[in-house]
């Protein structure tokens, strides 16, 4: 088989490998999960085995100590959060109303000096808002309702996310033994050596990312709840874990936050600064100590190129898509970066003709 057949039939695969993902995305979820819980417990279980205990036993042990912290964390959690999330709808209404009044006011100065369209009183506009607001809530039910499917997601990713990471942890040095054997015999110790780097730069990604996550999720929730903000546990919480997409989190909570303290301590405005200053020592936090610390500065992932990678696939494949998408920018750049190293090294770089060596003129 020549080259150009070996990279037809690459591309070939990755191309069905693609439609596959597409086509079954909407039952993936769970076998993504256990796919990547199974990755990042693989070095654990292969600890546990050089303790002294079989494979099955420290897969076993394994999964079943990391389950049962997680559902410990979400049950532990999840109280706090939706007693926020119920005060936060009970509140909506006295927001909304303070908001009208706000907004009066300003139509009201808004008269003195500018003629307003029909539909800009105060009255007018929010009897739209409100039917807008109406017609957005039907058609969010009945996506809801034709979705039904999302709740059979979350039960199969209760049961057979673990299943999965089970049978794949169990599995895993065999079935990384038996891809390897199936490796092309010239390129494997490239291919290979790029395997490695995929893993290191995905492994100091991930990894490292979600404790950055977890401390700002932690500093933000504490002090935003310290400072007197109501449902500052909630939205402290949901920064943090929007911080996996650089800069989203600090965004979103830093504009959530600063809106309901405008609310609650109007017009306190030391109070205000204070609940900005959280987010400006959070930013700080996370680009001088967390992020250099936990993640490198050096493992090839720029920002723009995961926020690109996160909404790409997103787009491509929904919530599984987003999943995908850090690991597929990590494999992709540390692809990248090799085929650029060898074109740097080419003759095609150099701009040399086929057979000349760079040395002198013949005789």
């Amino acid at each position: 088989m020549t080259t150009k057949q070996q990279a037809m039939g690459w591309i070939a695969f990755f191309l069905v490998f693609f439609a596959f993902v597409y086509l079954l995305r909407d039952i993936m979820l769970p076998f993504v999960i256990g796919m990547a819980v199974a990755y990042f417990l693989d070095p654990v279980a292969d600890m546990l085995e050089r303790w002294g205990l079989s494979r099955a036993v420290a897969v076993t042990l394994i999964t079943l100590v990391f389950f049962l912290l997680s559902l410990f964390a979400v049950l532990a959690l999840i109280p706090l959060l939706v007693d926020q999330v119920i005060q936060f709808a009970e509140q909506i209404p006295a927001l909304i109303g303070v908001l009208q009044g706000k907004f009066a006011l300003l139509i009201e100065r808004l008269r003195e000096v500018l003629p307003l369209k029909a539909g800009m009183e105060p009255g007018g506009f929010f009897e739209t808002a409100g039917q807008n607001l109406l017609s957005f809530g039907g058609r969010f039910i009945r996506q809801v309702l034709v979705q039904g499917a999302a709740f059979f997601n979350l039960l199969s990713l209760l049961i057979i996310a673990p299943v999965v990471s089970f049978y794949l942890l169990l599995d895993w040095d065999r079935m990384v033994a038996r891809v390897d054997g199936w490796l092309p015999r010239r390129q494997a110790e490239t291919i290979r050596r790029l395997a490695k780097e995929i893993d290191r730069t995905l492994a100091s990604f991930v990894r490292g990312q979600t404790l950055v996550c977890l401390a700002l999720g932690g500093f933000y929730g504490i002090a935003l709840a310290l400072a007197g903000l109501d449902f500052g546990l909630l939205i402290g919480v949901i920064s943090g874990a929007l911080s996996f997409i650089p800069f989203v989190g600090a965004i979103f909570g830093g504009v959530l936050s600063i809106g309901l303290a405008l609310f609650q301590f109007w017009p306190d405005w030391p109070h205000v600064a204070i609940i900005a200053a959280i987010f400006v020592i959070g930013q700080m936090l996370e680009g001088n100590v967390l992020t250099p610390r936990l993640v490198g500065k050096s493992i090839g992932l720029h920002p723009v190129w995961v926020i690109f990678g996160l909404m790409a696939g997103g787009s491509l494949f929904g919530f599984v898509g987003m999943l995908i998408a850090v690991p597929s920018a990590a494999a992709i750049g540390v692809i990248f970066r090799y085929l650029l190293e060898q074109y740097l090294q080419s003759r095609m770089y150099a701009n040399q003709p086929p057979g000349h060596d760079g040395g002198g003129e013949g005789g």
